[in-house]
């Protein structure tokens, strides 16, 4: 019996919605139409993403880069694929759909996210929904703290932002970080600028 190939299930079970209700933090990956992938960190408290049934998800659309490339792709037809982790476990459920952006009331009343009512959600229809092995994890050390690097190794955004855009050019890092810092101060928890 091949058990891997078997490990795919077209809808979601109990174990696919506990794993979903205790994960803060999910990779969104969609597709443009010229075939370009783009993968998307979407974050929020535990259990932000919302099992609508066994066949459904829906995904608050929060305050992020304001470049909407998951939301352009997914209103332009892409498919959807899913990295759901849970912070200390080597696992990761995977969940595969189509995608479709809803503004339904009663879906967005049960995306809310600290009292706050999303203006869009991502909605998924799900295909497929597995668990996935601890393998990259476990290889990554990720969850152990003794292997990050210093903080001090990476430059701060505000300097790459700088180092990569001519118009910051003579603007403090400092100057661009404290932005940076008053702006997820302001906007961590809003809503997208989706109409």
């Amino acid at each position: 019996m091949d058990v891997v190939a078997q490990k795919k299930i077209p809808c979601l079970d109990q174990h696919a919605r506990a794993f979903i209700a205790l994960a803060p933090f999910v990779l969104v990956g969609t597709t443009s139409p010229d075939g370009i992938g783009d993968v998307s960190p979407k974050g929020g408290p535990p259990g932000f993403v919302v099992a609508l049934d066994d066949y459904r998800l829906a995904i608050p659309d929060l305050a992020g880069n304001n470049l909407l490339d998951s939301i352009t792709n997914i209103v332009a037809g892409s498919g959807i694929g899913l990295i759901f982790v849970v912070p200390g476990v080597d696992e990761t459920l995977r969940v595969n759909g189509r995608a479709c952006l809803t503004t339904d009331p009663a879906v967005l009343d049960l995306c809310a996210v600290r009292d706050r009512r999303p203006k869009a959600a991502i909605g998924v229809a799900i295909t497929e929904q597995y668990m996935h092995c601890a393998k990259a994890f476990r290889r990554s050390e990720l969850w152990h703290s003794d292997t990050w690097p210093a903080r001090s190794a990476l430059p701060s955004l505000g300097c790459i932002l700088r180092d990569q855009n001519e118009s910051l050019a003579n603007v403090a890092a400092e100057a661009i970080d404290e932005l940076l810092e008053a702006d997820y101060s302001a906007t961590l928890w809003e809503p997208d600028i989706i109409t």
